[in-house]
This record gives structure tokens, sequence and C-alpha cells, in this order.
């Protein structure tokens, strides 16, 4: 069930106009020393979701600080879900970063968020490489623009067509553009190594119909680092949002926050 924070959401200009919705806790702490939290959410998703609601809760009682957002044309925040892409949300994840946190970060990624995790952590890495601290994939599908289709479909996107898909979800059906797919397809990780050498921790169920579970098994091959950890749910299924498995989210986090 989704649950927006009590925190009002403001927003973030980006140069073209574009307004960005966010919400932001700098936890209190009135230091750049520590990480802040960074969560990034799934396709057709938004920051009122469960998992980002629950973490920015915690992290508020707990004098954490934390960064919400929407991608433009989700939730809160303006223009056409239809004209979204990887790259342009990339940027509007780092652009928020650039102006709203000083310090470290600690991003997480539901989902689509799991690749877009890699895509701002591959830029943030590049820039300065101790600016990222920790990352945690919760069902994290890079790629999912080349598994996650037939060829049919794929044909179908190539030929500037949409796909659309019936949504578990929801009552609407789930489109992907062509746009979307051709950015995300310029975009892929998985078949080279990822040069990203922060602690990682990767959550699947193994009953997820979305996002196969080997996927974080791949993922964690390729990641360059060798601090990474992959639990398994064998129950859990693609939301991963049960109360126990946002606890085990949490508890992800605070490892990440206070590494051994």
């Amino acid at each position: 069930m989704d649950h927006a924070p009590d925190t009002p959401a403001q927003h973030f200009a980006m140069p073209d106009g574009r307004r960005i919705a966010f919400r932001h806790t700098d936890g209190g702490a009135g230091t750049t020393a520590a990480p802040t939290i960074v969560f990034l959410p799934g396709y057709m998703s938004d920051m009122a979701g469960s998992k980002a609601s629950a973490l920015f809760d915690w992290a508020q009682a707990n004098g954490h600080a934390c960064l919400l957002l929407d991608y433009s044309g989700c939730g809160e925040s303006s223009g056409d879900f239809a004209d979204g892409t990887l790259s342009r949300w990339r940027d509007e994840v780092l652009a928020l970063i650039e102006a709203k946190v000083a310090g470290p970060v600690v991003l997480i990624g539901s989902s689509m968020g799991g690749w877009l995790m890699l895509l701002v952590a591959l830029e943030l890495a590049a820039k300065d490489s101790a600016r990222l601290v920790g990352m945690i994939g919760i069902a994290a599908a890079p790629d999912f623009s080349d598994w996650g289709y037939d060829e049919a479909q794929k044909a179908q996107l190539a030929r500037g067509e949409t796909v659309l898909e019936e949504n578990p979800y929801g009552p609407e059906p789930t489109p992907t553009h062509a746009a979307f797919w051709a950015d995300a397809q310029a975009l892929r990780v998985l078949d080279a190594p990822i040069a990203i050498a922060c602690p990682v921790t990767l959550l699947h169920g193994q009953a997820d119909r979305d996002v196969p579970w080997q996927v974080s098994v791949r993922l964690a091959e390729r990641l360059a680092s060798d601090t990474v950890l992959i639990q398994l749910s064998k129950i859990g299924d693609h939301r991963l949002s049960t109360a126990g498995d946002i606890a085990r989210l949490i508890a992800s986090v605070e490892r990440h926050l206070t590494p051994a």
C-alpha cells in the first residue's frame, strides 16, 4: 500500500523547466560526513511506494539523511511518462544529488531503479570514488530491455511502436515506449565488467515472476566490488514489500551506514 510521508514534497527545477518532486531529510545530524540514503523507485513507481515511505520514516526516526524523488512523468513530478528514458531519469537523480547532498551516498534501487542505481553509481564513481559508499538492489533489473521482451516485442519497439503488457499491479496496461527501449538498449551493463567497487547488497525473491533472481547473481559476477552480498527470500515476490522484507531492507541499510 502506498503511503505519502508526512514531509511534504518539494520541487527541483531542471534546466529545461522540468519540475522534479522530492522529499529530503538531513537526519538532523548537521554533518556532511554521514551518508545520505537515496532511494530510486521502479518503472512507473514513485516515492509514495511502501518501501520508499518506510525507509524515509525510519531514516527520520533514527537521525539518518534520506532523499526520495519522483522521476519526470511520475508521481508528483511534471512531464509526460512517454518522454521518460533511463538517461533522462539518471540525469535527474544526479542533478538532485548534486544540489541536495553534500557528502557520501548509499544508493538503493528497486527493480528498474536497480538499473538506474548502477548508471548513477558509475557517474558518481567516475567523478569521486569516495562519494559512493554503498548500494542496495531490490529485485534489481539491469538490462531488462534485452531479457524482458521477446523477439516480436523487440521488433515492434524497433519500428517505433509502443508495447502494451498486462499490469499485475493495476488496471491499466504497462506501456513500453520505443524511445525508452532504444535508450535502455544503449545503456546495458551486464555484458562487461561494471566498474563499481563499493560494498553492495542484492535482495531478491525466488518467487519473483517479473525479474528472475538469477539476474542478481549475474550482476554480482559483473561488479568489480569484491564485497557483494546476495540475500534470497524463497517466498519473496517482485515487490519485496512485506513487513519482513522491509525489515531485511532496513537491516541492510544499517549495515551500509555503519560498515565494520
